[in-house]
């Protein structure tokens, strides 16, 4: 079942920009960052109960995606990380391809196999890492059945 809610656009012109390329040609153009995949992430925001709409890294294994919480290395989680902890269903749009997925928090070696893809996928994961001064949280979203 698909997310209920009014879409919020970001505050940010850029991921606004790029989820209205995605959207508008049906996941034909907009899928790429810095020239690698990303997928699109609709939550609902924690505080505002609104549906958000997030650009991504590609990081898939096996119909399961890493979203990696990085904020490009920033002290501060990024906001969309609150929006998964407080409602983890999320839609999932890979290109052409959608989800309705649940997302949830990895640890201990589940989350270095997963980290271990992102940065194979988006090297700049490993230097986002080193400078945050915190560890990157890394939630993994599998289909619902």
């Amino acid at each position: 079942m698909p997310l209920d809610g009014v879409y919020e656009p970001s505050p940010s012109q850029w991921v606004r920009d790029q989820v209205e390329l995605y959207e508008s040609s049906g996941g034909t153009r907009g899928t790429t960052m810095r020239g690698l995949p990303v997928v699109l992430v609709t939550s609902v925001g924690a505080k505002s109960g609104k549906l958000r709409k997030t650009p991504l890294m590609r990081v898939e294994h096996e119909g399961a995606y890493a979203l990696v919480a990085s904020n490009g290395g920033s002290a501060k989680h990024p906001v969309w990380y609150h929006n998964l902890v407080a409602s983890p269903r999320i839609v999932l749009r890979d290109a052409t391809r959608q989800w309705d997925m649940r997302a949830g928090l990895v640890t201990g070696g589940e989350r270095r196999e997963w980290w271990d893809r992102a940065v194979r996928a988006f090297p700049d994961y490993a230097d986002y890492q080193l400078k945050a001064e915190r560890e990157i949280p890394l939630f993994v979203a599998e289909p619902i059945t």
